[in-house]
């Protein structure tokens, strides 16, 4: 991946790919530019302490959907909760909603997963006072994203959903708003992406404004792979737009500009 420096051959590659798509070089420049100090800013602000792994995090079991869904069943600890989050991905991730603002699943990316056994579900029992365990298992989501097994050519369908029932609640949407932050320059230079669910989400629609995608019943991460259909998540944000021109140099700049045309 490009390093992303104030200066060198990478960096001014990029700025001229974007220059290439918003026909300025000083707009793509200041963008490009911004971009870095806030890429900065982030690596400055993710000082956690915490990244020992002898804790409760690595008991957590990840599953695929059938086995989650077994479990679920099972009526051991955590079963109620992984029913809701497998109840949200069925009738929810996977649906289609009116409300969304295009046809199709609210999220196709997971829909195509699940039929590829390319999902991994887990649940935390963790509560918003081990902020330190959430962090650590979210940090986890990484590499068990990486040992899904896939298909050659469909290793961008892995995805990893963790649900933190535990975390319900304004201090604990905080602290895993925190941790969302503290991954993100790790998240990015893996070519990564890590999101966040909750019940009181104000994250808007990229079809329907008026409408909430990342509203569920129970706090969520997810860490997914960074696709070339994700321009329009990119167009939004400075860090993601270098790192996904980093990653998809002409075809994304290609996408950026179908985007931002309306096209």
């Amino acid at each position: 991946m490009a390093q992303t420096t104030d200066s060198g051959q990478s960096t001014n590659s990029l700025i001229g790919l974007v220059g290439s798509v918003t026909g300025s070089k000083t707009n793509s420049q200041d963008v490009c530019c911004t971009t870095l100090r806030a890429l900065r800013q982030t690596i400055r602000q993710t000082g956690y302490q915490f990244m020992d792994t002898s804790n409760s995090a690595t008991e957590v079991r990840f599953f695929n959907i059938g086995e989650a869904t077994a479990f679920s069943e099972a009526g051991s600890d955590g079963a109620a909760e992984m029913a809701v989050l497998l109840t949200w991905i069925h009738s929810y991730l996977m649906a289609n909603n009116a409300d969304l603002g295009r046809t199709g699943a609210v999220c196709p990316f997971t829909k195509q997963a699940a039929k590829l056994d390319t999902v991994r579900v887990a649940v935390s029992l963790a509560d918003a006072s081990r902020e330190r365990d959430a962090f650590l298992l979210a940090r986890r989501a990484f590499g068990e994203l990486n040992d899904i097994p896939s298909r050659k050519g469909m290793e961008h369908f892995r995805t990893v959903i963790i649900g933190f029932p535990g975390f319900a609640g304004e201090a604990g949407v905080a602290a895993l708003k925190r941790i969302q932050r503290a991954h993100r320059t790790y998240s990015l230079a893996r070519g990564r992406m890590i999101g966040l669910m909750h019940v009181s989400s104000e994250d808007q629609g990229l079809w329907n404004r008026d409408f909430r995608p990342l509203r569920s019943p129970i706090p969520i991460l997810a860490v997914r792979h960074m696709v070339e259909q994700d321009a329009p998540f990119a167009a939004l944000h400075p860090a993601l737009m270098l790192a996904y021109l980093a990653r998809f140099p002409f075809k994304g700049a290609r996408r950026l500009a179908s985007h931002w045309r309306g096209t």
